[in-house]
């Protein structure tokens, strides 16, 4: 093999070595805020490594061009505007993330949140991340809390906001997986999607319950609500 080659191969094998754990940190990471800033402490304390953040962002927009990962950035509902980082990063294909990491690591609400990310950008839909200010009363004093929408969904003049929920068989839990969307004034859609069968249910406050499974079978499932 000529000298130039040898050095381009093993030039190649370098990149994909330092490329490695930095996959497998935002293969863990999926469905959680970051940035090339938190990657680079994460690297410093779990990895020992000094690689610097910038380093960092080229290795997400390596990625990014290779169609591994797709970033998610944040949209202030109320605002109508975007906002800067944190951002959040979802695989393209699960089941290459999960094999990324030995089959560790499969948290159902994470993969389940990528598998709706991706489904909603296979329709056709850009997708953001969605945040809505809301003032709650938190010992006898008013506070301001943001509150996450996981996705809002919009194609043409076409938009709804969707929760992934993993259970939600509680009051409890239904009054927590509601509040941002409720926090919305709006008249599009919204939408939590569970994983338990369920048939599609549209509560006093205009907010569907539907099944994840109806969701991924029927690719109109989101028109008809």
């Amino acid at each position: 093999m000529p000298h130039t080659a040898k050095m381009l191969n093993r030039s190649q094998l370098g990149i994909k070595a330092r490329c490695a754990p930095r996959k497998n940190v935002l293969a863990s990471g999926i469905g959680t805020l970051t940035n090339p800033g938190k990657l680079e402490n994460t690297f410093r304390s779990v990895l020992h490594s000094k690689i610097s953040s910038n380093t960092i962002s080229s290795y997400i927009g390596y990625l990014e061009d290779a169609f591994v990962i797709e970033e998610a950035r944040r949209y202030d509902v109320k605002g109508r505007g975007y906002i800067g980082s944190p951002l959040k990063y979802y695989f393209e294909d699960a089941g290459l993330r999960n094999a990324r990491l030995g089959f560790r690591q499969i948290e159902e609400s994470h993969i389940m949140e990528n598998v709706v990310y991706n489904e909603l950008r296979a329709r056709g839909y850009s997708v953001d991340v969605g945040v809505v200010e809301k003032r709650v009363r938190e010992e006898g004093r008013d506070v301001r809390k943001q509150l996450e929408v996981d996705f809002v969904a919009n194609r043409g003049s076409d938009r709804v906001y969707i929760q992934s929920a993993l259970e939600m068989r509680t009051p409890e839990e239904a009054a927590q997986e509601k509040a941002s969307l409720l926090g919305i004034n709006d008249s599009f859609k919204k939408v939590v999607l569970v994983r338990d069968v369920v048939k599609p249910l549209r509560d006093e406050q205009g907010v569907v319950t539907m099944s994840v499974l109806d969701f991924l079978l029927d690719e109109n499932s989101l028109v008809g609500i």
